[in-house]
């Protein structure tokens, strides 16, 4: 039997906490999910005035990205490559969402949507490296 990492509900706040930290220094107004690495929900926050739609895509962003075990921009690229990628359920290969490692696992992905897909990327790799400071 193998020992493995996990994040923490506390671990998920302080990620999200420092996204939130990004987004708010660019005045932008963003959904923000932090999910385990089996893709399920660990944190949540929706800023003020954010589009109802961001919710799903930011859980969706961050499920992908820890699901696949890279950034979501990646799978978007691919797609451009093979369209046959967008029949994969439940994914969404949207950039905005990075997963998360620990000491060479996955441990869980971060899922930003309501602005421009560069600028959510940008947040999401704000919580990633708060991250960083668990290793």
């Amino acid at each position: 039997m193998r020992t493995k990492p996990s994040l923490t509900a506390s671990d998920a706040q302080k990620i999200a906490a420092a996204c939130k930290v990004e987004a708010e220094k660019n005045a932008w107004k963003v959904s923000i999910a932090v999910v385990d690495e089996g893709g399920y929900l660990l944190h949540f926050e929706r800023m003020d005035g954010v589009s109802l739609p961001s919710i799903d895509i930011a859980i969706g962003k961050g499920r992908t990205a820890a699901l696949s075990k890279t950034a979501t921009k990646i799978l978007e690229d691919t797609v451009k490559e093979r369209p046959a990628m967008l029949s994969f359920p439940g994914r969404v290969p949207v950039q905005g969402g990075v997963a998360l490692f620990y000491e060479g696992e996955c441990v869980g992905g971060i899922g930003v949507s309501g602005v421009k897909s560069p600028e959510d990327e940008q947040i999401a790799i704000a919580g990633s490296r708060v991250f960083s400071i668990f290793e």
